[in-house]
């Protein structure tokens, strides 16, 4: 299990960011990628209003609400990843496969 990756994050840095983010759904790129109907984590197919913007580097870890650090994701991929950064997330996953092997 990997070390937990703390970061400080004010309120207003949180509140700022996720402004930005607000901003960045109103843009055509992000218009643009909802529509392709893809949730970048299970690959799934989804209508463009069932999926949700995630930070790939959540807020509260210190991402920011940039294009490169955000991505469509279903709304159960994004519930259960959190704020996961990116090296536990695929730490949780692989505790899933493994499990998925334990049942064979």
């Amino acid at each position: 299990m990997s070390e937990s990756f703390i970061v400080s994050v004010s309120e207003e840095e949180i509140k700022r960011e996720r402004d930005k983010a607000r901003a960045l759904r109103k843009t055509r790129w992000w218009k643009q990628r909802v529509a392709r109907g893809t949730c970048h984590y299970c690959g799934g197919r989804f209508a463009p209003d069932e999926l949700t913007m995630d930070h790939i580097v959540p807020i509260i870890r210190g991402g920011k609400s940039t294009r490169g650090n955000v991505v469509s994701a279903c709304k159960e991929c994004n519930n259960k990843k959190r704020y996961m950064l990116p090296v536990e997330w695929e730490e949780y996953l692989r505790g899933f496969a493994g499990s998925d092997e334990d049942n064979l």
